[in-house]
């Protein structure tokens, strides 16, 4: 796994600072977490082959400085953490790490939803309700939020919710979730498209992109045994027309040799320039010329004919690719090594 560590997910990290912490402090702090995590993070360390020196350094430093950053938090708040971070790494590193530890936190802490909306937002929801309710809210906001929430409420109400923030010290967790579950509904349309979209089908890409050949057709054919419209979809965008850059000029001639040249002129018309000398520089001088001839002559054409000629392209390339005429670059054990 020569991966940048950026492009890592949270379970990926975590598998690698295992390794990095060996199979006897490692299995002391993996018993600790749920199931579900366990069995992602085994999965991930199953698949590791190798972790360079320097993951492992920067992922274990990752791991140092946001135990550091959960313990400042819990010492004096975000701004006295803000301060000690940027006085020993910098304000942008300080800042990158805060964003990280607290959105890990916020994502199982009461009101996730309402901490994602604007200030404005919420006032207008809860000004009407009970000064009591109305400090429980602003107990789990930020502080800079509620403070502008509390600044915002009729001047009568500002030093009864004061009070009662003040006064508060034991609330029912069952009262805190009906709070809260009132709350999400009336702010759920209003702060949807501020979620971060997590998963889906380029996720999943993503993913099958980086495993063994082997591997990617397990999944794949069990996707199409519970969703063939899914599984031809993900299939569709492992491979895009553009990625034929990605391929060996050997491969590129014996693409050709497949597609008909009307079926190229018309994919090629408006592509990059990268795609079109990729194609062109794989045929001979008469052939290319011919076929640029071709692509000027056609004119305006329709940008739905155009991705179908591409993507039928793309079709010939998967199939070649999997009785092994021609090789897709993968990570893993599929990499190709020049």
């Amino acid at each position: 796994m020569a991966k940048d560590i950026k492009k890592l997910t949270g379970v990926q990290k975590a598998a690698i600072l295992f390794i990095t912490l060996g199979p006897e402090a490692a299995a002391g702090i993996i018993k600790k977490l749920p199931e579900a995590e366990i069995q992602k993070i085994t999965y991930e360390i199953a698949n590791i082959n190798s972790v360079k020196s320097d993951q492992k350094k920067e992922i274990l430093q990752e791991f140092i400085e946001m135990n550091k950053a959960k313990d400042y938090l819990l010492e004096g708040g975000i701004e006295y953490a803000k301060d000690l971070l940027s006085k020993a790494l910098g304000s942008q590193r300080a800042i990158e790490i805060l964003d990280k530890v607290t959105e890990a936190t916020q994502q199982f802490r009461p009101f996730a939803i309402a901490r994602k909306a604007d200030a404005p937002q919420l006032l207008n929801i809860i000004s009407d309700e009970h000064p009591q309710t109305i400090a429980l809210v602003l107990c789990y906001l930020q502080a800079d939020k509620a403070g502008q929430i509390l600044s915002a409420l009729p001047e009568n109400v500002q030093a009864e919710v004061a009070f009662r923030i003040a006064t508060m010290s034991n609330t029912s967790q069952m009262v805190v979730k009906e709070i809260e579950k009132v709350l999400d509904d009336k702010l759920s349309s209003i702060v949807k498209s501020d979620m971060k979209v997590i998963g889906g089908v380029q996720t999943i890409v993503d993913i099958l992109n980086q495993v063994d050949r082997t591997t990617e057709k397990n999944i794949t054919e069990g996707l199409e045994k519970e969703d063939a419209e899914l599984a031809e979809k993900i299939k569709g965008s492992m491979f895009v027309f553009e990625d034929i850059i990605t391929l060996d000029d050997v491969s590129i001639q014996r693409v050709l040799r497949e597609v008909d040249t009307k079926e190229l002129s018309l994919a090629l018309k408006g592509c990059s320039e990268e795609v079109a000398d990729a194609i062109f520089r794989n045929q001979s001088k008469r052939a290319s010329a011919a076929l640029k001839e071709d692509i000027e002559f056609l004119g305006p054409v329709r940008l739905m004919d155009v991705e179908k000629a591409q993507q039928k392209i793309v079709g010939i390339i998967r199939r070649l690719d999997e009785s092994g005429e021609i090789v897709l670059a993968r990570g893993g054990e599929d990499a190709i090594i020049v």
